[in-house]
């Protein structure tokens, strides 16, 4: 998808200018995160959505590129905030802005992040302004539902699954929405994309769960099996935990407390010998079945085929990463 790759160069000198605030204090504080880099996948996926409406054209429309740079910049700012409700110490392998300003600046700075998506938004219409608002409510439901759950050994799959909904795979599926609907698709192939991205999304954060329990810390850019230490139970500790057994005993006995850092570790291996993590890579799976599915809705094209190539990577480098461990 050449057309993609060259427009994200385009995304990453427009998210530049957004973040320039009058104050050099703020503009420096807002763009710490934006330097230190990212995969875009979500500009991507607008951007690729976008495509998917005039495959031949050499360059994607400003609306296309400013609708990924607003999804961009709302992950940007739950980042901020994320990092703050998490103490965290490191983001993307560099300080984190709370560990850096403190939590009153890096809370200020997300919100300032969350403003300018607004306002990009309502530039790109009433449609787009409004699926972004309602995105970012959702994205404190799924966040509001996780803090509900931490520390609880008893949380089901349901919950967590509706949590990562909200939380993650919201985004994504607004992002491949947003691209679509200023391009101009029509309404069925709108939402097939927005399906494809809610179901890409889904699939994602299982993998960054497992990755959580499966990769070291270098490999993750930040500390690995934090989610244990924050008493988030992911889908392969929970599946440890109701399969039963001397595993799951054991296990029992680490959550629903803060734990210590071999105990950290020992949980990792626990789970990780259960095979508990390659049952939840298989839902991951499962769920890039149906996004490859939605495409269909959409039509074949090179956009089409890059997003589906991208859903299965996503799932064969999860499986990678849990072989290497």
């Amino acid at each position: 998808m050449p057309v993609v790759q060259g427009d994200l160069t385009r995304v990453e000198e427009a998210l530049a200018a957004s973040v320039r605030a009058d104050d050099p204090f703020l503009t420096e504080v807002v763009s710490h995160l934006l330097s230190a880099g990212g995969k875009r996948g979500r500009p991507l996926f607008a951007l690729a959505a976008g495509a998917c409406a005039a495959p031949a054209i050499t360059s994607a429309p400003n609306e296309v590129v400013m609708g990924g740079v607003a999804v961009e910049l709302v992950h940007l700012g739950s980042l901020y905030h994320d990092d703050v409700m998490d103490e965290a110490t490191t983001r993307r392998t560099v300080e984190s802005v709370n560990a850096r300003w403190g939590n009153l600046t890096a809370i200020l700075a997300g919100d300032f992040l969350l403003a300018r998506a607004s306002e990009i938004a309502a530039e790109l219409g009433t449609e787009v302004a409004a699926l972004l608002a309602r995105t970012i409510a959702r994205l404190c439901e799924g966040q509001v539902l996780e803090l509900q759950s931490t520390f609880n050994a008893v949380r089901t799959e349901e919950a967590y699954l509706q949590s990562i909904d909200g939380k993650t795979a919201a985004l994504f599926g607004t992002a491949s929405r947003i691209g679509a609907i200023v391009a101009g698709l029509d309404r069925t192939q709108i939402d097939a994309l927005t399906s494809f991205g809610r179901d890409y999304g889904m699939a994602f954060q299982i993998v960054d769960d497992v990755l959580d329990l499966s990769a070291t810390t270098e490999q993750l850019g930040k500390p690995a099996g934090h989610d244990l230490f924050e008493g988030v139970y992911t889908l392969p500790v929970l599946r440890t935990l109701a399969n039963g057994g001397s595993a799951a005993e054991e296990l029992r006995d680490i959550v629903g407390r803060i734990p210590s850092q071999a105990e950290v570790d020992r949980a990792r291996d626990l789970v990780r010998d259960t095979g508990m993590v390659a049952s939840a890579l298989d839902t991951a799976a499962e769920f890039v079945d149906a996004a490859c599915a939605a495409l269909d809705t959409v039509g074949e094209c090179e956009a089409t085929e890059a997003l589906a190539a991208q859903a299965r990577l996503l799932v064969d480098s999860g499986r990678a990463a849990a072989a290497a461990a």
